[in-house]
């Protein structure tokens, strides 16, 4: 009986396509993809756990963000990038198309922010990298506008409503 059942299951294997020994089913996934294996092993894996600084590397890498996420560094660590000084008399406003548009508090700081533009294109470059911020616009204070409304008449102004 026993012989028999041997020739039966060797009969089975050979239509099938496999050899003899070959057992499938629960043991060998059964029906799911050969190529995935069920333990982690002691490898790295896909699946292991991963610090969150990598996980957010790669969604800021795949969705393209890197641009963004770098021109917006110059605002977050302005104070870090160009230093406390600077940072007290002038404040970035506008970054488009690597021209950082920068609004001093006097006209002084203007100056100054202008004579010390390379040093401070380079304070940035170092912290934020290269190619981000490749040129300055150094804006001093503005003053008060009158003009307001649609319509505006020319000539003096407001000079003459105070007295």
């Amino acid at each position: 009986m026993a012989h028999a059942a041997l020739e039966a299951a060797k009969a089975k294997a050979k239509a099938r396509g496999g050899p003899p020994g070959l057992r499938t089913g629960r043991l060998t996934g059964g029906g799911q993809n050969p190529r995935r294996r069920r333990w982690s092993g002691p490898g790295a894996d896909a699946r292991d756990p991963q610090p969150l600084g990598r996980l957010a590397s790669r969604l800021v890498a795949d969705s393209g963000w890197a641009e963004r996420l770098s021109s917006a560094r110059v605002f977050g660590q302005w104070a870090l990038l160009v230093g406390e000084n600077v940072a007290e008399h002038a404040q970035p406003v506008s970054l488009k198309d690597g021209e950082l548009t920068v609004q001093a508090s006097s006209t002084a700081w203007a100056m100054q922010l202008r004579t010390l533009q390379r040093q401070l294109l380079a304070k940035i470059a170092k912290g934020v990298g290269n190619g981000v911020v490749k040129r300055m616009r150094i804006q001093g204070p503005t003053a008060p506008s009158w003009r307001k409304g649609p319509r505006h008449v020319p000539g003096r102004g407001p000079r003459d409503t105070y007295g």
